[in-house]
């Protein structure tokens, strides 16, 4: 699953938001979204879904500097109450040109996190998830083919 995604983002003070890539799978092709595969390219003080927190209140990773698609991640993982939510987070800066392959991700989840190699992967999108303030996305490319 190739993907090119070259982004920019303004903002208007401070913003809680992520910018990232948004995958559903279902046990059937026509099924209910059964897990949620998030890969973060940008962190606005947010915080992804997470079954353990520290005493300090923030999400502890369940895998750490994973390399995956030309960059190094940790990997997070908890429920939403309605799906299982894993979502791979950039371990520094923000990734405003991502070129890599989508699969690796699936990969990883299905070699190391349980995921079933049966799931059929039913949505890919892919924008911002803003939860406070105001910010405009911008995309000056984006592809991704689902082979």
């Amino acid at each position: 699953m190739p993907s090119t995604w070259k982004w920019s983002q303004s903002t208007s003070g401070s913003i809680v938001a992520d910018v990232a890539y948004d995958l559903f799978t279902s046990n059937t092709a026509g099924g209910s979204n059964v897990n949620e595969i998030m890969i973060w390219l940008a962190n606005f003080n947010a915080g992804p879904i997470s079954s353990q927190y520290g005493s300090d209140g923030k999400p502890v990773p369940v895998a750490s500097n994973l390399s995956i698609a030309g960059h190094t991640w940790n990997l997070y993982s908890g429920s939403n109450g309605a799906n299982a939510v894993f979502s791979f987070l950039p371990t520094s800066g923000t990734i405003t040109s991502f070129s890599g392959d989508i699969k690796a991700f699936l990969d990883y989840l299905t070699q190391h996190e349980g995921v079933s190699t049966s799931q059929y992967l039913v949505t890919a999108q892919a924008g911002t998830e803003p939860t406070s303030g105001s910010a405009t996305l911008t995309t000056s490319a984006y592809s991704l083919v689902v082979n």
